[in-house]
């Protein structure tokens, strides 16, 4: 017991002392052995050797991150795109208006009583579902709902079977076909507002007329445009960054980060109402693609780290202060209970680090070569891309 005693105190603190002798930037919980297990039984008398692994942050040599040349393209904002907004607009503040003078058609909203049994397992529990409300021809209404509803009457009955895709978002339904017999309580139409004044003044705010509500669309549209814009910029910054620095990275930082990003697939999909425990869905082929995506992102956070260290980028009190503000303002939550949460959870110094690593970036845009050039589509502007890349001779 006085052995094992003496070696939990001297062992920790030999490592330590290693690590720190060594300059060695250590990751996670080092992998201690005895080297010569024999010296325990003169343990005072001979040199106790022990062998230890430890998983080691590189230093990261920095090449020229200044004067990186990237395009800067932005989305034009047509007449057409502030028209298609208004029409939008339109559309949200429709009523539904009674038909009475003829059967349902496409773009009528249809609603219906509706019980349904599941043709393969005639034992499970009936659905049942009142005052379902189905707009013909409409996005995600599955198509045998608007073909057997079209031409019907309130106090008509329709009976049909309903073939469910694999990937529908109700796991409940996925892959299921349902016979439901449905009973027509009402039809309506879409009866859209007049495009004036008096309409463009209901919306609130300080619209005092259709040219005022465009004016205001138009200046929301090229906010996004630019805010776009600067995200595809930084993206391409950081992508010019990261062929320029090829360096091996940490596989303990690499796998932290796939998990992370396969937790918030998982979140993403259940708020979708998807399973992931779907056996259908390809997790190894996901998890082998999320790996080199985390990959690039710890080798990113790696250099903008590195970057703000030589250029002596801090953060102060005041600007972690405000970053907090943000967050309870857009998780709409008390200041008071995210710092609580932040402190628990260490988040502050994530936060700090996040800022910091932000300004890093900000120092790259700063200092890039920008050129303004006319906008492609991502996808087009990354296959122009490769096409003016220079090739091997």
């Amino acid at each position: 017991e006085i052995r094992t005693e003496v070696l939990r105190e001297l062992i920790p603190e030999a490592v330590n002392n290693a690590i720190i002798e060594h300059s060695l930037n250590a990751l996670g919980e080092p992998n201690v052995e005895l080297d010569n297990t024999t010296a325990l039984e003169r343990l005072g008398q001979d040199p106790l050797t022990i062998k230890v692994g430890v998983e080691v942050l590189p230093e990261v040599q920095l090449d020229t991150y200044k004067g990186i040349e990237v395009n800067r393209r932005k989305r034009p904002i047509t007449d057409e795109d502030v028209d298609r907004m208004i029409e939008g607009l339109r559309d949200n503040t429709a009523s539904l208006q009674p038909v009475e003078d003829r059967a349902s058609e496409l773009g009528d909203t249809v609603t219906v009583n509706a019980r349904g049994n599941y043709v393969e397992d005639p034992e499970e529990e009936e659905i049942k579902v009142d005052d379902v409300e189905v707009v013909l021809g409409g996005p995600g209404v599955q198509k045998e709902f608007t073909e057997n509803l079209t031409g019907v009457r309130p106090e008509e009955t329709r009976t049909f079977t309903v073939e469910y895709p694999a990937d529908f978002t109700s796991p409940g339904l996925a892959g299921k076909q349902v016979q439901y017999t449905t009973e027509v309580t009402a039809v309506r139409q879409k009866e859209m507002p007049e495009l004036d004044d008096e309409w463009a003044k209901s919306l609130g705010g300080d619209f005092d007329s259709v040219e005022t509500l465009k004016t205001k669309v138009r200046e929301d549209l090229e906010a996004r445009a630019t805010a776009e814009s600067d995200h595809l910029l930084r993206d391409e910054i950081m992508k010019k960054l990261l062929e320029a620095h090829k360096f091996e990275v940490p596989e303990s930082l690499v796998n932290q980060q796939t998990q992370q990003r396969f937790e918030a697939l998982a979140r993403q999909m259940m708020q979708r109402g998807i399973d992931p425990r779907n056996q259908e869905i390809n997790w190894e082929g996901a998890r082998e693609e999320m790996m080199g995506q985390a990959e690039e992102d710890v080798r990113a956070t790696m250099l903008l780290e590195k970057i703000a260290e030589v250029e002596n980028i801090g953060v102060s009190d005041e600007e972690i202060e405000a970053e907090i503000d943000a967050i309870a303002t857009a998780s709409q939550q008390p200041k008071m209970q995210v710092r609580a949460a932040l402190t628990k959870d260490g988040g502050e110094r994530s936060i700090a680090h996040r800022l910091r690593t932000r300004k890093a970036l900000e120092l790259l845009v700063e200092n890039a070569r920008v050129t303004d050039v006319e906008w492609t589509e991502p996808t087009e502007a990354a296959e122009a891309s490769k096409e003016e890349a220079p090739k091997d001779e």
